[in-house]
């Protein structure tokens, strides 16, 4: 099939992808393989598989191309994802959140609480979905913006924006996870660059945000009466911190009836810092000691994502659980609680790797890839602009990842790209989700309506903070990828 004919299926089936998610508000995993289907019949891909003889290779059928495409997507983000939520769930039901950032607070003083609020968000965001994670710190927004009698938008603007980069650039989010699987990115790497790229970013979060609040924003009326209602339970410390709920969490789910005190900071520094240091370990020691050695294969599984988030939730479960009493039917029920929303993310980064098994079995990645090649411009800046095109048009961020890794597939698979440069691409793809988050993205309504504000106050806070982080992380990315070039890694 000719390359124009294959470029117009490729853009009328992401066009009605578009069209299914945003105009009929299909579900992204009916409307990813629906669309897979419809692609694989338009681009000629066989009814069923075709048996490889003397002269052409195996072809698959759309079905088994699908399961192919969603088997393999999975068979690492699956793990991932549902690991990182139940350690997640953890650190939320115990009140590790509030801890990290009263400790924060503590250290960086009373008169920086933004800052605070922004760094311990940059790390709570790690194991925590975005609008889980930016819920959960609430009630601790709400008290430090009542103690400092400010709008709550002062100091939860930065804290969702750093969340949010956190979100679509480090692992085990499902986005960067489930496109470092389709482009064949070493997630060590991705961890290490998307930790790098967003402490930067976190500090810019902070002082973009502090110039968005130059003026005074109107608080949505429902928003005012939550927020003239909320109020401590215990006494703020020497700090001006006041916990968002009693210092002696009660805890009534499972057999668990006794009251507790929150875990520590350290502790929750821990089981997020624990995982990060043996991926890194891992991928430094795959690149510095030799092949032949006994010690590579050794750090090489120590720093498997999966080994390493195993590790953390066995720390979790004896410093959040076994040592404060928990029950074994109340931890139990804690994590079946992360599964269930873990599923829903899990589902349709499948889907989106079934997609991009299609576009890779129709050819059209192939022919993306003469395309782009002929263009001239760097695929770093294609995979950005996609991928940015692909956020502002249908809202999830996850999806642009996924979409855009399917179509730069081929180009990726096809060049002499080292590991970082790899890895550079991906989170080229991610920082393009990152940008425009507005009306038609789930995340905008979560920020915009705890924080009170309209929906056009919110594109000219939110939508502008995120478009200036996801701008300013590419250009992080075009630079590494520059050193990383001149000096040939």
């Amino acid at each position: 099939m000719e390359t124009a004919v294959l470029l117009g299926i490729a853009v009328a089936g992401i066009a009605l992808l578009l069209v299914l998610i945003i105009k009929f508000k299909v579900q992204a995993f009916v409307a990813l393989l629906l669309v897979s289907v419809i692609v694989a019949l338009a681009a000629g891909i066989p009814l069923a598989t075709i048996p490889a003889t003397a002269d052409a290779p195996e072809r698959l059928g759309i079905i088994p191309a699908i399961v192919a495409g969603m088997g393999g997507t999975l068979g690492t983000v699956a793990i991932l994802v549902a690991l990182g939520a139940m350690l997640g769930r953890l650190i939320e039901v115990s009140g590790g959140a509030a801890s990290l950032a009263g400790r924060f607070t503590t250290l960086l003083g009373p008169k920086r609480v933004a800052a605070a609020l922004t760094a311990a968000a940059l790390v709570l965001a790690i194991p925590v979905f975005f609008d889980v994670g930016f819920i959960i710190l609430v009630p601790i927004i709400y008290g430090f913006s009542k103690i400092a009698g400010l709008n709550p938008v002062k100091f939860g603007l930065p804290v969702a924006a750093i969340m949010l980069t956190v979100h679509v650039a480090v692992p085990p989010h499902p986005g960067i996870v489930g496109g470092s699987a389709l482009l064949g990115t070493d997630l060590g790497w991705v961890t290490i660059l998307g930790l790098v790229i967003a402490l930067p970013l976190g500090l810019l979060a902070h002082y973009v945000a502090k110039w968005l609040n130059r003026r005074d924003f109107i608080m949505l009326p429902a928003t005012a009466k939550e927020f003239a209602l909320f109020g401590p339970s215990e006494p703020s410390d020497s700090t001006g911190y006041t916990p968002a709920g009693p210092a002696g969490r009660s805890v009534g789910v499972g057999t668990l009836t006794k009251t507790e005190a929150p875990p520590t900071a350290g502790t929750i520094l821990t089981l997020i810092l624990v995982p990060l240091v043996l991926i890194m370990a891992g991928t430094i020691a795959s690149t510095l000691l030799p092949a032949d050695g006994g010690l590579r294969p050794l750090f090489a599984f120590i720093g498997n994502p999966v080994f390493a988030l195993l590790v953390a939730l066995a720390l979790a479960f004896y410093l959040l659980t076994v040592r404060r009493g928990w029950s074994l039917s109340h931890t139990g029920e804690v994590l079946e609680a992360a599964l269930p929303p873990a599923a829903i993310v899990i589902l349709v980064t499948g889907a989106g790797g079934a997609f991009a098994r299609v576009l890779t079995e129709s050819g059209v990645g192939t022919a993306l890839s003469d395309t782009l090649a002929a263009t001239g411009l760097p695929v770093l800046v294609l995979a950005f602009l996609i991928s940015l095109v692909l956020r502002v048009s249908q809202g999830s961020a996850t999806v642009a990842i996924l979409t855009t890794a399917g179509l730069v597939a081929e180009t990726v698979a096809s060049s002499d790209y080292s590991p970082i440069q790899v890895a550079l691409i991906t989170l080229a793809i991610a920082f393009g989700a990152l940008g425009l988050s507005h009306v038609n993205d789930s995340g905008f309504w979560v920020v915009t309506r705890y924080l009170g504000l309209t929906v056009a106050d919110g594109l000219r806070t939110w939508t502008v903070l995120t478009t200036v982080l996801g701008v300013a992380g590419f250009l992080i990315v075009g630079i590494l990828w520059i050193l990383v070039g001149g000096l040939g890694a």
